[in-house]
């Protein structure tokens, strides 16, 4: 069988076009083995190949060279061509692919749920073996619709745009047609339109002029292919809304006292009954270390792969036989559900309890079922580990894997010998396959549900995993343990935030292509079309703090470029490196510090060293052991003496790096500290001077180059639709590596991305971004009300347009009105955490306002456990509030 690949490609002297493909003449992807084209003449390109009839497809994709290096190459979305058993010879016409404008319209988000397309084909029989396939790239078509073709010739209708032709979809969002070239006559003039299936009409015509196509006369047996052609559309922008919302934070008659993918499935109706279109969800990942409420804190994941088992669905599960038991658990049920907020301890007791019940009761059905034998054996490469390591965090009380003696260390031979069927272990081990079964087929199940009814779920992936997680103890080589990732001071907490999370050792991930973060975003896809990327900016630098401090303010960015002594000096600041570098405190603060218990904590914990200057004494010089001191202790007089000496822990100006000895990063918000107001005038303005140019000028390119390099292969190795929280400290470059990889920034309208507004503007959001009203980081739109007087008063008489003084607490009303403001911004996703929909509804709202909020980041150790006040059934009779919805929706224009 004979292919002819064609394209018209402009080059310059020294360059060649190449063709990688799927096949072996091709290079099987391989680009040092792909074929080099030959040039024929006026931009066009070409190669013959001589393959097998046997084949049924190929894929391949265009690149340019110029010598040993590939320069350029064409999007990451193959040409296809199907052979069939009529043709000897294809002959094919390609464009060159390039990254879309409009690139969200080809993730998943909009194929597979959105806009998904039933698999129409519209067959034309080509009895003369003269065939011509003519393709368009098309996503922007609703479910209801349909690409049409029609152009100068009897053929295509002769302009008739009534009568024109419908093109197949089986291959959504390409379409194509397949006409008899016998019919044709070159040139020929055509163009598409967009077709009303229901009314059987056209809609609208594509922009531009028409399209014009002259080939040379076609052989019998001969099919000419055209393909690359993008949909020619002025359409105005589509946006829609939705709904963000922890799953364990809901509530249904059937849960267990928390959310569960039942009533995640429960979650989608009710989105869709009220006109929107997606719902975000918080990690789901499985956090078990302790057993303990500990554990609630969704971010800190011990599997990238392994969803937490409080989330099954026990209804959805199966019955138990014994009814002693089966009473047992009901009564468990109904005391659990009448909690306002979520017990995460029994919780996740009692549901492990009634799933291991379940499981003795039906295993021999269970683990003879072909299904979960297929789903161990596609998963064994993560389920292994994961399982035990879950043995082990049992079995040692611990989830410290290096106290697991000798399975401290991950040994790859040992741990299948642990988990094979005739292990003593193993009753265990199977268990936990059960579970994460389970939850992958509950979790498909409500994933193919929303896709079936239009609605994509939006999934959130973390920055980091805790550092005694299973990846940590198996891929040890990609984790930095000497440091700890957090965040830079925001508007979140002033003192930084301290995950405890190890950071990264990218120059490993690098070597291997960044296949670890691959294989999450794979895993992602098996649940999600949409995802957020959880702190994007630790793809640019993360905020590492050394393991010694409790608190985030004496980190510093990795990757960054310290400063030498010689630099420092040369902005005119005299380098002193023990007075800069070594925490002290002035004499006269100690009060400031410690009120009236002043002179003990002096003589207990400081030891002089000048005149005026005091330094921490050796026993407790470090936050580390500080909080080694204090634990345990919460009377008011420890915690004060605790927190004044983690203040003086922070008094410095510099911090050396870690790597690179005798190089110093300036200490983040150094010009709030004691220290520095100790400054003169002089040493302060030229401080001032080298902290800004560090950390607003001297990264940016660095950072940028960075980013890309990462974020890059990691974007187009996914169909997902990718959204960014881009929040916080954000250097320069970060909107633009953004935009050209076409990531959704996050826009809140109290967190304004310029220092010279109070508040976002939001009629000047970007169309590729995510707009909501708050965060779970962040107190809902009824609490922030009240938090600061004057800055809502701004907001009534600024924002809002309101005359007068702002009311004490935030009407229904007001409500609606800040959220049609956000509706109306030309974001493409409106997403409204659920709270904030019900404050929309003075009669539904919740009482209690501080029980609504879902996370203080500025407490490390805060308790997850926000649960909605009303059930899912009530939420979907609640009509007034429903309709409101509703209307706020249509009267924004979101779809």
């Amino acid at each position: 069988m004979k292919v002819t690949f064609n394209i018209n490609f402009h080059t310059i002297w020294g360059q060649k076009l190449y063709i990688v493909g799927s096949i072996p003449e091709l290079g099987s992807w391989e680009p040092a083995l792909a074929k080099n084209m030959d040039y024929v003449g006026d931009g066009n390109w070409q190669l013959k190949l001589d393959i097998s009839s046997d084949l049924k497809s190929i894929e391949y994709r265009y690149f340019l060279r110029a010598g040993d290096k590939q320069v350029f190459e064409e999007w990451e979305k193959n040409h296809h061509i199907i052979f069939d058993d009529r043709a000897v010879k294809y002959t094919l016409y390609d464009y060159w692919q390039i990254k879309p404008d409009n690139l969200a319209f080809y993730t998943s988000a909009f194929t597979k749920s959105l806009f998904a397309h039933p698999c129409n084909t519209h067959e034309r029989v080509v009895r003369s073996g003269r065939k011509l396939v003519i393709k368009i790239s098309a996503p922007r078509t609703d479910k209801n619709q349909s690409v049409a073709i029609t152009g100068n010739q009897d053929c295509l209708s002769n302009w008739n745009s009534d009568k024109a032709q419908i093109l197949s979809c089986d291959t959504f969002p390409e379409w194509y047609i397949e006409l008899d070239a016998n019919e044709i006559k070159y040139p020929l003039e055509y163009k598409f339109l967009a077709w009303d299936n229901d009314k059987k009409q056209p809609l609208y015509w594509e922009s531009g002029e028409n399209r014009v196509l002259n080939l040379p006369e076609q052989e019998i047996g001969e099919t000419v292919t055209i393909s690359g052609l993008y949909f020619r559309d002025n359409l105005e922008p589509w946006r829609c809304a939705g709904t963000v919302i922890p799953v364990f934070s809901l509530r249904s008659e059937q849960s267990f006292g928390i959310g569960d993918l039942g009533d995640l499935r429960m979650l989608v109706d009710w989105v869709r009954k009220t006109h929107q279109r997606i719902i975000q969800v918080l990690p789901m990942n499985d956090t078990t270390m302790t057993h303990s409420w500990k554990d609630s804190y969704p971010y800190s994941a011990i599997s990238i792969y392994a969803l937490h088992p409080m989330y099954i669905s026990l209804p959805l599960l199966g019955t138990l036989n014994d009814q002693e038991k089966a009473s047992f658990f009901v009564e468990k049920q109904k005391e659990l559900n009448a909690k306002d907020s979520v017990d995460y301890e029994n919780v996740v007791k009692y549901k492990i309890e009634y799933c291991r019940t379940y499981f003795e009761q039906e295993k021999n059905n269970i683990v003879h079922n072909d299904d979960f034998i297929e789903f161990v054996a596609q998963n064994d490469s993560w389920l292994m580990p994961y399982a035990a390591y879950c043995y082990f965090r049992d079995l040692y009380v611990t989830s410290d894997f290096t106290k697991w003696e000798q399975d401290a260390v991950y040994n790859k031979s040992r741990i299948k010998r642990l988990c094979a069927k005739d292990s003593e272990a193993y009753p265990e081990i199977v268990f936990f396959y059960f579970l994460q079964y389970v939850l992958h087929i509950q979790f498909k199940a409500v994933s193919d549900y929303a896709r079936k009814n239009g609605i994509v779920l939006k999934g959130d992936l973390p920055i980091g995993v805790n550092r005694t997680s299973i990846e940590a103890w198996t891929e040890p080589q990609y984790f930095n343990m000497n440091g700890q990732a957090g965040a830079p001071p925001d508007n979140f907490s002033v003192i930084g935030q301290n995950w405890s999370f190890p950071t990264y050792n990218w120059d490993v991930m690098e070597r291997d292509d960044f296949s670890w973060w691959k294989k999450r975003f794979h895993k992602l896809s098996d649940y999600f079309d949409c995802f957020r990327i959880d702190h994007i900016l630790g793809f640019f630098r993360i905020w590492e703090i050394p393991l010694n401090y409790i608190q985030g303010l004496c980190g510093h960015f990795n990757p960054a470029l310290p400063l030498t002594k010689y630099e420092i000096e040369q902005c005119g600041l005299h380098f002193n490196e023990v007075r800069f570098t070594t925490p002290h405190i002035n004499d006269k603060y100690l009060s400031e510090l410690f009120g009236d218990i002043a002179m003990v904590v002096k003589d207990s914990y400081l030891a002089q060293s000048s005149s005026h200057h005091f330094v921490l004494k050796p026993f407790c010089n470090t936050q580390y052991k500080i909080a080694q001191l204090f634990d345990g202790k919460t009377d008011e007089v420890s915690i004060r003496v605790r927190n004044g000496l983690f203040a003086i822990a922070n008094e410095v100006l510099f911090l050396e790096d870690p790597l690179e000895k005798g190089k110093f990063h300036p200490r983040i918000s150094a010009n709030q500290s004691r220290i520095y107001q100790e400054l003169s005038e002089e040493d302060r303005y030229a401080f001032d001077q080298l902290y800004w140019d560090f950390f607003y000028r001297r990264h940016n390119d660095f950072w940028k180059d960075q980013a890309f390099k990462r974020l890059t292969p990691l974007v187009n190795c996914t169909d997902m639709l990718v959204c960014g929280e881009d929040l916080g400290m954000i250097p320069d470059s970060v909107p633009d590596v953004m935009n050209k990889l076409q990531i959704f920034s996050l826009e809140i309208e109290r967190m304004p991305k310029s220092p010279y507004r109070e508040f976002t503007d939001l009629s000047n959001l970007p169309y590729y971004s995510v707009c909501t009203t708050s965060t779970h980081d962040m107190s809902p739109l009824r609490s922030w009300w009240k938090e600061n007087t004057e800055k809502t008063q701004h907001y009534y008489n600024d924002v809002l347009q309101r005359i007068g003084i702002a009311p004490n607490d935030l009407t229904g009303e007001l409500a609606a009105q800040i959220i049609a403001n956000h509706l109306a911004s030309p974001s493409m996703l409106a997403i409204i955490p659920l709270q904030d929909w019900f404050a929309i509804d003075d009669k539904i709202k919740r009482k209690d306002i501080e029980a609504e909020r879902i996370n203080v980041p500025s407490n490390s150790s805060h308790y997850w456990c926000y649960r909605m006040h009303i059930t899912l059934e009530k939420l979907l009779q609640a009509d007034e509030l429903n309709q409101k919805i509703i209307s706020l929706i249509s009267e924004s224009g979101r779809k």
